[in-house]
């Protein structure tokens, strides 16, 4: 009897101890996993709906409701200009469409600077700034950077022509910075910015002030206007520049020497007593 009472005992010791066992490592495992998801929730970044092209947009296109839609976007992360719960894409009570400016491709984020208000066309009035004006100026191959002119890049504009015979000298053919880092608005009649390959432009149109635009005209009837592309990233502005045909071939402008004729005096010499005396008299040749 005592035999089987000290085996039930053993059993169950034994037992007891699986299930201690069992119970620790089930709750071992269950705090690892709580850890991890406290890790996982640490991790999670707050986000706000952000409106995104659901397919590829135009320039000139309506946009629709069907053409976007919202997004989960990182909070720190949202585009200057993105359309939000706080600045919607489409306002309640406005039924005109906005119209796209910019090619965007899917998922692209939609911002302010690619659509138009709504009911404004796509046209170039919407890419002018207030106070600027648009001017057309005629290029080819040489004088429009080869076809790799785009609409939003800068130029410098550069004037070539013959000045007028001054007092001393006639300079010849002279080239002049007159307008540096103006904005492309527009190549032929395309203002749309992702133009496929290059294009052999015939004019491009840029943005400038009132008295730019009377510099660009007179500069173009005159004379040959040539543009330089400025890189995306040049913050420098160009100072004067000015070249000749003296000044492109080294060559210095020497002052010319006049002689001038010495007035001419004739005179003799005689003696007064102690003292001689040069005495004036009238030159004979």
């Amino acid at each position: 009897m005592r035999l089987v009472f000290g085996l039930v005992l053993l059993a169950g010791i034994a037992l007891a101890g699986g299930a201690v066992y069992m119970a620790k490592n089930y709750i071992g495992k269950y705090q690892v996993a709580l850890a991890a998801e406290r890790a996982q929730r640490e991790k999670i970044v707050p986000t706000i709906p952000v409106y995104v092209a659901d397919r590829q947009l135009k320039y000139g296109e309506a946009l629709t409701a069907e053409d976007v839609r919202a997004v989960d976007w990182p909070e720190t992360s949202v585009p200057e200009g993105a359309f939000t719960e706080d600045n919607p894409l489409f306002p309640d009570g406005v039924t005109e469409h906005r119209v796209v400016l910019r090619t965007m491709e899917k998922h692209e984020a939609v911002l302010a600077v690619k659509v138009t208000e709504p009911g404004e066309e796509a046209g170039l009035t919407s890419r002018l700034e207030r106070g600027m004006r648009a001017f057309a100026i005629r290029v080819d191959v040489a004088t429009g950077v080869s076809g790799f002119l785009r609409p939003g890049d800068r130029v410098d504009v550069y004037w070539t022509g013959r000045v007028d015979r001054t007092l001393d000298q006639s300079r010849g053919e002279v080239t002049k910075l007159i307008q540096p880092a103006i904005k492309l608005i527009a190549i032929d009649q395309n203002a749309a910015g992702d133009v496929d390959g290059t294009v052999i432009a015939q004019t491009v149109t840029v943005a400038v002030a009132p008295a730019q635009v009377a510099k660009l005209a007179q500069a173009q009837s005159t004379g040959r206007l040539s543009l330089s592309l400025v890189g995306a990233e040049d913050d420098t502005v160009a100072g004067a520049i000015e070249v000749d045909q003296r000044a492109l071939l080294g060559i210095e402008s020497k002052a010319v020497k006049v002689e001038v004729e010495e007035e001419k005096t004739c005179s003799i010499r005689t003696r007064r007593g102690a003292d001689v005396v040069q005495i004036p008299i009238p030159c004979t040749n």
